[in-house]
């Protein structure tokens, strides 16, 4: 006879997690990550490829969300396999990516803070252009995004997250709509066809590789935990979840570049890179379509910046926490520590907020400094090549379960978004002043 501990017997708890029904009821993380991944930055990039080459790059935007839904689903897989922490799983790869985490980590918050507390100032001042300067904007977004974070558990950020896409995905779709798009040239832009113009390969690549996330496509299994999703029995929900992420992120891309090449391709404007833009497209439709729809577009705007400033300092806060816990010698970093919530609530959770919000704000003031934006650059662009090569790593090792462990098609989706970053990654390199730099 089996003993028992309570109501389980010593059988019962061996048994192998029962598998849940996919279902949306479930959905949450996905919206999270897409919410996260597609910041401002994202919608202008997209703008401006409909700007300069009409419809025909839709079919890389869509190619972009398929590369990004098989990373995402890896490191989803990995946490529900094994688990344990993709942090985890990383440190069990050598003491090369702890240091490569502790720089990319340090460097990359404090510029990203200062540049998340802009593009979410940006909509607030065209909103309300009398009230304070852009800086003083910047600052009130900062702060509320952390204590915000710092005062919610994850079940608060899901919904305030899922409140705000469903504002950003009524926006883009109301402005793909709006602009009335030629179906025809659409479908058209299906077929993968390159631009005859120079440097269009690496144009297209650039687009491919910009939909939807960098360090917010790890986060996504910390969430996945959060959620109270620690084990195989998750996997169907973890997938269709994540698929439900990459189809809104799909959705609000292609609708931006619907807006881009209508109304800007077809009229022949050019805006500018960067947050910016999209500033100068709230003014091309004031004049367009009158003042609602301006502002319409500035409350979308809002909603797009501020879930990637929340996003970020939620989920990469996570992930720091795990680090440090990782780090203190404290053994394998286990999911159920973050679906307790235990993470949330300790020291370095917290200490990683602050070091988002209050240090970038001198930036805010004297400006960002030269040689640290190309370390970030730098950084920045090697983090995907760094995911994706070490996803295809940990998940073809014995550090998976066999069953778990990747297929012809997962190892052929992380191979081309590894070599596709990598790509995107020496361009990045290249092209920084590395003559101003020393």
């Amino acid at each position: 006879m089996a003993e028992t501990t309570g109501n389980t017997t010593q059988n019962e708890s061996a048994r192998p997690p029962q598998p849940r029904k996919a279902s949306w009821k479930f959905i949450g993380p996905g919206i999270v990550v897409a919410a996260t991944g597609v910041g401002a930055g994202d919608l202008v990039a997209t703008l401006i490829a409909g700007s300069n080459f009409g419809y025909t790059l839709l079919w890389a935007a869509i190619i972009g969300c398929l590369v990004k839904i098989s990373l995402a689903e890896a490191a989803g897989r990995w946490h529900l396999s094994t688990g344990r922490t993709l942090f985890d799983g990383w440190a069990s790869l050598g003491r090369w990516t702890t240091w490569f985490f502790a720089v990319y980590v340090v460097v990359w918050g404090f510029v990203y803070g200062a540049a998340a507390m802009s593009s979410s100032a940006l909509p607030l001042q065209a909103l309300f252009p009398d009230v304070m300067d852009l800086k003083w904007w910047g600052i009130a977004c900062g702060l509320v995004g952390l204590v915000f974070v710092w005062f919610n558990k994850y079940a608060v950020f899901e919904k305030v997250m899922t409140v705000l896409v469903g504002v950003m995905f009524v926006v883009t779709v109301y402005l793909a709509i709006r602009v009335t798009p030629n179906l025809l040239d659409a479908f058209a832009g299906l077929l993968p066809v390159l631009p005859d113009e120079k440097d269009s390969i690496l144009n297209t690549l650039g687009l491919i590789g910009g939909v939807g996330g960098t360090i917010t496509l790890a986060a996504y299994g910390y969430w996945v935990n959060a959620k109270g999703w620690t084990d195989t029995g998750w996997m169907k929900v973890m997938r269709l979840d994540n698929r439900v992420a990459y189809a809104t992120t799909g959705i609000f891309v292609i609708a931006m570049l619907f807006v881009g090449a209508e109304m800007l391709h077809s009229a022949n404007v050019a805006i500018a890179s960067g947050d910016k833009g999209l500033i100068q497209l709230g003014d091309i439709l004031e004049a367009e379509y009158g003042a609602a729809t301006a502002k319409f577009f500035l409350i979308g705007f809002f909603a797009t910046s501020f879930t990637s400033l929340i996003g970020v300092w939620h989920g990469v806060s996570l992930m720091f926490a795990d680090f440090v816990a990782r780090l203190s010698g404290k053994g394998q970093a286990k999911g159920e520590e973050v679906a307790s919530g235990e993470r949330e609530r300790s020291w370095p959770f917290r200490a990683y907020l602050l070091w988002l919000t209050f240090p970038p704000m001198i930036l805010l003031f004297e400006g960002q400094p030269f040689r640290l934006i190309i370390i970030y650059g730098v950084l920045g662009a090697a983090f995907l090549p760094f995911l994706a090569g070490t996803l295809i790593w940990l998940l073809n090792s014995s550090r998976t379960p066999r069953e778990w462990r990747n297929g012809p098609v997962s190892n052929a989706m992380l191979a081309i978004a590894g070599l596709l970053f990598l790509v995107l990654c020496v361009k990045q390199i290249w092209d920084q002043p590395w003559g101003e730099f020393f």
